[in-house]
Protein backbone atom coordinates (compact mmCIF):
# COMPACT_ATOMS: atom_id res chain seq x y z
CA UNK A 1 0.00 0.00 0.00
CA UNK A 2 1.10 3.33 -1.16
CA UNK A 3 2.24 5.96 2.00
CA UNK A 4 -0.35 8.68 2.07
CA UNK A 5 2.16 12.16 0.54
CA UNK A 6 2.91 14.30 3.26
CA UNK A 7 2.85 18.10 2.61
CA UNK A 8 5.74 20.05 3.17
CA UNK A 9 5.22 24.04 5.21
CA UNK A 10 6.81 25.38 2.22
CA UNK A 11 4.23 23.76 -0.01
CA UNK A 12 1.21 24.25 2.48
CA UNK A 13 2.15 28.40 2.40
CA UNK A 14 2.99 28.36 -1.42
CA UNK A 15 -0.46 27.42 -1.70
CA UNK A 16 -2.21 29.77 0.25
CA UNK A 17 -1.15 32.08 -2.63
CA UNK A 18 -3.93 30.34 -4.52
CA UNK A 19 -6.00 32.92 -2.36
CA UNK A 20 -4.69 36.54 -4.25
CA UNK A 21 -6.86 35.22 -6.90
CA UNK A 22 -10.18 35.77 -4.93
CA UNK A 23 -9.03 38.29 -3.04
CA UNK A 24 -8.01 40.14 -6.92
CA UNK A 25 -11.51 39.25 -7.94
CA UNK A 26 -13.05 41.16 -4.86
CA UNK A 27 -10.75 44.09 -5.41
CA UNK A 28 -12.49 44.46 -9.39
CA UNK A 29 -15.57 44.41 -8.55
CA UNK A 30 -15.45 46.04 -5.10
CA UNK A 31 -17.07 43.89 -2.69
CA UNK A 32 -15.98 44.72 0.76
CA UNK A 33 -15.07 41.30 2.55
CA UNK A 34 -11.59 41.11 2.05
CA UNK A 35 -11.06 41.99 5.42
CA UNK A 36 -13.19 39.74 6.92
CA UNK A 37 -12.15 36.80 4.44
CA UNK A 38 -8.14 37.11 5.54
CA UNK A 39 -9.29 37.34 8.90
CA UNK A 40 -11.03 33.78 8.66
CA UNK A 41 -8.21 32.68 7.06
CA UNK A 42 -6.29 33.45 9.69
CA UNK A 43 -8.00 32.18 12.78
CA UNK A 44 -8.70 28.76 10.21
CA UNK A 45 -4.81 28.23 10.36
CA UNK A 46 -4.62 29.06 14.08
CA UNK A 47 -7.23 26.88 15.02
CA UNK A 48 -6.59 24.42 12.69
CA UNK A 49 -3.06 23.89 13.83
CA UNK A 50 -4.12 24.30 17.92
CA UNK A 51 -6.50 21.38 17.36
CA UNK A 52 -3.79 19.19 15.52
CA UNK A 53 -1.77 19.90 18.46
CA UNK A 54 -4.66 19.32 20.84
CA UNK A 55 -5.97 16.20 19.13
CA UNK A 56 -2.02 14.33 18.59
CA UNK A 57 -2.62 14.24 22.66
CA UNK A 58 -6.71 13.39 22.82
CA UNK A 59 -6.13 10.62 20.11
CA UNK A 60 -3.17 9.19 22.53
CA UNK A 61 -4.98 9.50 26.00
CA UNK A 62 -7.98 8.27 24.50
CA UNK A 63 -10.16 9.19 27.57
CA UNK A 64 -13.60 8.96 27.45
CA UNK A 65 -14.14 12.07 29.79
CA UNK A 66 -12.08 14.29 27.88
CA UNK A 67 -13.77 12.84 24.63
CA UNK A 68 -16.70 13.83 25.89
CA UNK A 69 -15.73 17.44 27.07
CA UNK A 70 -14.41 18.39 23.76
CA UNK A 71 -17.41 17.28 22.30
CA UNK A 72 -19.57 19.48 24.66
CA UNK A 73 -16.97 22.19 23.68
CA UNK A 74 -17.55 22.22 20.02
CA UNK A 75 -21.84 22.00 21.03
CA UNK A 76 -21.10 25.11 22.93
CA UNK A 77 -18.76 27.09 20.26
CA UNK A 78 -22.02 25.50 17.95
CA UNK A 79 -24.51 27.11 20.38
CA UNK A 80 -22.84 30.55 20.51
CA UNK A 81 -22.15 31.05 17.02
CA UNK A 82 -25.86 29.93 15.68
CA UNK A 83 -27.13 32.77 18.39
CA UNK A 84 -25.15 35.53 16.92
CA UNK A 85 -24.93 34.73 13.27
CA UNK A 86 -29.26 34.84 13.93
CA UNK A 87 -29.00 37.44 15.73
CA UNK A 88 -31.03 36.52 18.58
CA UNK A 89 -30.91 36.76 22.42
CA UNK A 90 -27.94 34.81 24.02
CA UNK A 91 -30.71 35.12 26.96
CA UNK A 92 -33.76 32.94 25.66
CA UNK A 93 -31.81 30.68 22.80
CA UNK A 94 -28.34 29.54 24.71
CA UNK A 95 -30.05 26.23 26.66
CA UNK A 96 -32.37 25.07 24.01
CA UNK A 97 -29.62 25.80 21.40
CA UNK A 98 -27.54 23.27 23.30
CA UNK A 99 -29.74 20.70 24.57
CA UNK A 100 -30.94 19.84 20.54
CA UNK A 101 -27.11 20.27 20.04
CA UNK A 102 -26.64 17.27 22.91
CA UNK A 103 -29.72 15.22 21.66
CA UNK A 104 -28.58 15.08 17.85
CA UNK A 105 -25.33 14.23 18.47
CA UNK A 106 -26.51 11.90 21.43
CA UNK A 107 -28.78 9.67 19.07
CA UNK A 108 -26.66 9.88 16.03
CA UNK A 109 -23.66 8.78 17.73
CA UNK A 110 -25.18 5.66 19.68
CA UNK A 111 -26.47 4.33 16.31
CA UNK A 112 -23.99 4.99 14.36
CA UNK A 113 -20.69 4.25 16.41
CA UNK A 114 -22.40 1.36 18.76
CA UNK A 115 -24.78 -0.59 16.09
CA UNK A 116 -23.51 0.35 12.95
CA UNK A 117 -19.67 0.21 13.34
CA UNK A 118 -20.04 -1.74 16.15
CA UNK A 119 -16.88 -0.23 18.37
CA UNK A 120 -15.87 -2.19 21.14
CA UNK A 121 -14.88 1.56 22.67
CA UNK A 122 -17.93 4.13 21.80
CA UNK A 123 -15.66 6.80 22.97
CA UNK A 124 -12.88 6.05 20.73
CA UNK A 125 -11.38 9.97 19.93
CA UNK A 126 -10.37 8.62 16.16
CA UNK A 127 -14.37 8.14 15.69
CA UNK A 128 -15.91 9.89 18.46
CA UNK A 129 -14.54 13.16 17.63
CA UNK A 130 -14.09 13.44 14.23
CA UNK A 131 -18.29 11.92 13.44
CA UNK A 132 -18.93 14.84 15.90
CA UNK A 133 -17.32 17.53 14.65
CA UNK A 134 -18.99 16.40 11.03
CA UNK A 135 -22.37 16.32 12.52
CA UNK A 136 -22.13 19.52 14.27
CA UNK A 137 -20.32 21.50 11.51
CA UNK A 138 -23.19 20.49 9.26
CA UNK A 139 -25.96 21.11 11.60
CA UNK A 140 -24.98 24.42 12.48
CA UNK A 141 -24.83 25.73 8.94
CA UNK A 142 -28.13 24.43 8.44
CA UNK A 143 -29.38 25.41 11.87
CA UNK A 144 -28.56 29.10 11.03
CA UNK A 145 -30.33 28.89 7.82
CA UNK A 146 -33.92 27.32 9.67
CA UNK A 147 -33.69 29.07 12.36
CA UNK A 148 -33.07 32.70 10.97
CA UNK A 149 -35.96 32.10 8.48
CA UNK A 150 -38.15 30.70 11.04
CA UNK A 151 -37.95 33.88 13.39
CA UNK A 152 -37.31 36.70 10.73
CA UNK A 153 -40.81 35.28 9.31
CA UNK A 154 -42.43 35.45 12.32
CA UNK A 155 -41.04 38.97 13.11
CA UNK A 156 -41.98 40.28 10.02
CA UNK A 157 -45.79 38.38 9.59
CA UNK A 158 -46.45 38.81 13.31
CA UNK A 159 -50.11 40.35 12.30
CA UNK A 160 -50.65 37.31 10.06
CA UNK A 161 -49.45 34.86 13.14
CA UNK A 162 -51.68 36.63 15.86
CA UNK A 163 -54.58 36.24 13.61
CA UNK A 164 -54.07 32.75 12.78
CA UNK A 165 -53.73 32.33 16.62
CA UNK A 166 -57.12 33.60 17.14
CA UNK A 167 -58.68 32.32 14.44
CA UNK A 168 -57.52 28.58 14.95
CA UNK A 169 -57.25 29.06 19.03
CA UNK A 170 -54.38 26.47 18.49
CA UNK A 171 -50.51 27.74 18.79
CA UNK A 172 -49.20 24.25 17.17
CA UNK A 173 -51.29 24.85 14.05
CA UNK A 174 -50.43 28.51 13.91
CA UNK A 175 -46.45 28.23 13.90
CA UNK A 176 -46.97 25.20 11.59
CA UNK A 177 -46.38 26.52 8.04
CA UNK A 178 -43.36 28.79 10.00
CA UNK A 179 -41.74 25.49 10.90
CA UNK A 180 -42.30 23.97 7.80
CA UNK A 181 -40.59 26.88 5.84
CA UNK A 182 -38.08 26.96 8.53
CA UNK A 183 -37.34 23.02 7.48
CA UNK A 184 -37.27 23.59 4.22
CA UNK A 185 -35.32 26.25 4.06
CA UNK A 186 -32.89 24.79 6.08
CA UNK A 187 -32.14 21.20 4.92
CA UNK A 188 -32.96 21.76 0.79
CA UNK A 189 -28.94 22.67 0.44
CA UNK A 190 -28.22 19.65 2.38
CA UNK A 191 -30.92 17.59 0.12
CA UNK A 192 -29.38 19.31 -3.23
CA UNK A 193 -25.84 18.44 -2.10
CA UNK A 194 -26.73 14.57 -1.74
CA UNK A 195 -28.52 14.41 -5.06
CA UNK A 196 -25.41 15.13 -6.79
CA UNK A 197 -22.93 13.39 -4.30
CA UNK A 198 -20.68 11.18 -6.98
CA UNK A 199 -21.78 12.82 -9.79
CA UNK A 200 -20.21 16.31 -9.36
CA UNK A 201 -18.53 16.28 -6.01
CA UNK A 202 -16.46 13.98 -4.00
CA UNK A 203 -16.77 14.59 -0.36
CA UNK A 204 -13.89 15.79 1.79
CA UNK A 205 -13.99 12.29 4.59
CA UNK A 206 -14.44 9.99 1.28
CA UNK A 207 -11.45 11.35 -0.81
CA UNK A 208 -9.27 11.71 2.67
CA UNK A 209 -9.71 7.70 3.07
CA UNK A 210 -9.20 7.04 -0.90
CA UNK A 211 -5.66 9.19 -0.37
CA UNK A 212 -4.94 7.64 2.94
CA UNK A 213 -4.89 4.05 1.26
CA UNK A 214 -8.38 3.06 1.81
CA UNK A 215 -10.18 1.14 -0.62
CA UNK A 216 -12.82 3.25 -2.74
CA UNK A 217 -15.69 0.77 -1.74
CA UNK A 218 -15.13 1.11 1.85
CA UNK A 219 -14.48 4.94 1.56
CA UNK A 220 -18.03 5.01 -0.24
CA UNK A 221 -19.23 2.88 2.14
CA UNK A 222 -18.13 4.88 5.32
CA UNK A 223 -19.34 8.02 3.15
CA UNK A 224 -22.87 7.02 2.59
CA UNK A 225 -23.36 5.89 6.20
CA UNK A 226 -21.69 9.53 6.94
CA UNK A 227 -23.63 11.57 4.82
CA UNK A 228 -27.27 9.96 6.31
CA UNK A 229 -25.63 10.22 10.03
CA UNK A 230 -25.38 14.15 8.77
CA UNK A 231 -28.77 14.33 7.80
CA UNK A 232 -30.47 12.41 10.71
CA UNK A 233 -28.26 14.86 12.63
CA UNK A 234 -29.14 18.47 11.32
CA UNK A 235 -32.57 17.47 10.51
CA UNK A 236 -32.99 16.59 13.93
CA UNK A 237 -30.67 19.30 15.19
CA UNK A 238 -33.20 21.63 13.84
CA UNK A 239 -36.10 20.46 14.62
CA UNK A 240 -35.42 19.87 18.37
CA UNK A 241 -34.23 23.65 18.11
CA UNK A 242 -37.45 24.89 17.04
CA UNK A 243 -39.91 22.54 19.29
CA UNK A 244 -37.61 24.02 22.35
CA UNK A 245 -37.42 27.50 21.67
CA UNK A 246 -41.07 27.68 21.30
CA UNK A 247 -41.45 26.66 24.77
CA UNK A 248 -38.74 29.38 25.73
CA UNK A 249 -39.68 32.34 23.77
CA UNK A 250 -43.64 32.79 23.80
CA UNK A 251 -45.91 33.71 27.01
CA UNK A 252 -48.83 31.55 27.53
CA UNK A 253 -50.89 33.50 25.63
CA UNK A 254 -48.89 32.63 22.30
CA UNK A 255 -47.11 36.24 22.69
CA UNK A 256 -43.45 36.54 22.02
CA UNK A 257 -41.34 37.29 25.51
CA UNK A 258 -39.61 40.79 25.21
CA UNK A 259 -36.07 41.00 24.27
CA UNK A 260 -36.88 38.24 21.57
CA UNK A 261 -35.10 40.32 18.61
CA UNK A 262 -33.35 42.64 20.90
CA UNK A 263 -29.96 41.78 19.13
CA UNK A 264 -31.12 41.79 15.66
CA UNK A 265 -30.36 45.36 13.22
Amino acid sequence: MQEIADIGIIHLIVGGFLMIIPIVGFLYFKVKIIKETLIAMIRMIIQLSLVALYLEYIFEWNNAFINSVWVIAMVLVGTFTTIKRTGLSYKHFVLPFFISGLTSIFIVDTFFLGFIIQLDYVFDARYFIPISGMILGNALNHNIVGISNYFSRLHKEQELYFFLLVNTNSQKHSLLPYIQSAIKSGMNPLIATMSVLGLISLPGMMTGQILGGSSPVIAIKYQILIMIAIFVGCSLNLMVSIILTNRFVFDSYGRFKPGIFAAKK
